[in-house]
């Protein structure tokens, strides 16, 4: 499969559930139904909010590669950042008009788009978000250069990768390989056929720093979070006693399946 297919197959999973929304059923573009994924997307995910620093986007250009539900877009927004968001999916585009609507709010621009092809000039943006995109993306790398491309000088990225040598990436491998008997299945092949939309990856601390090598960046920090996912709190008792072993057993430092990088462009 190649490119332009594997995003076509990330544009068709995504564009008939857009991520967040099947947590709710409540009448769609209501207020009602977005602050039930609101409430559900923070308290599963409460890592967002120190990490994102939503009022630091105050009067300044902030773009959301992947405004997805648009429940992050809506906090910029809400914190007055100079707004613009894309999607790969016109479903999402749709959900951040009509979220920033019901809340008298505006961005400058929500479009369509390709986060490995963005269409903003260069040394445009003060600050990038993304959280949990980039790695459907099937040309991570680019993607990563073309927010490099679109910040200012001195403005900050602030990205979520999965994190392959999670907790729950491992847990992911034990299901769908290890009690199949598919043991010539690595947990990047899980990951890639099994989690969320085809193609979807994972990346080591060191691979993130990889990434970055040679880049016009500085004050890298890369991090993982040990997440209610890594945690099995879906699930019962029992699974959740099991995930507890499986992290005593791994470096709580880079269980997390959130691995979140930081950086300025100089």
């Amino acid at each position: 499969m190649d490119n332009k297919e594997l995003k076509s197959e990330v544009h068709n999973y995504w564009n008939k559930q857009t991520c967040g929304t099947q947590f709710t059923k409540k009448e769609k573009y209501t207020k009602e139904f977005f602050e039930e994924i609101e409430a559900d997307r923070y308290s599963k995910e409460p890592e967002i909010i120190e990490f994102a620093d939503f009022k630091s986007g105050n009067g300044k250009k902030v773009l959301e590669v992947g405004v997805g539900a648009a429940t992050d877009f809506l906090q910029w927004a809400k914190n007055g950042a100079i707004l613009y968001g894309i999607d790969l999916t016109p479903e999402a585009v749709a959900y951040a008009e009509h979220r920033l609507k019901l809340y008298n709010l505006s961005a400058i621009e929500i479009k369509v788009s390709d986060a490995e092809n963005l269409p903003f000039e260069d040394n445009f943006f003060d600050i990038v978000y993304s959280w949990g995109v980039i790695h459907h993306s099937p040309d991570t790398p680019k993607a990563l250069s073309e927010i490099i491309r679109v910040l200012k000088p001195g403005g900050k990225a602030k990205i979520m990768v999965y994190n392959r040598k999670s907790a729950l990436a491992y847990i992911f491998w034990i299901k769908h390989a290890g009690l199949k008997l598919k043991w010539n299945l690595s947990v990047a092949d899980i990951l890639w056929n099994k989690m969320e939309s085809f193609g979807t990856k994972g990346y080591t601390t060191d691979e993130a720093l990889e990434l970055l090598k040679g880049k016009n960046v500085d004050t890298i920090k890369i991090a993982t979070t040990i997440t209610f996912y890594d945690k099995l709190k879906r699930f019962n008792i029992f699974m959740q006693l099991f995930a507890k072993l499986v992290l005593l057993l791994m470096d709580s430092k880079k269980a997390g399946w959130f691995l979140t990088i930081e950086f300025n462009k100089k």
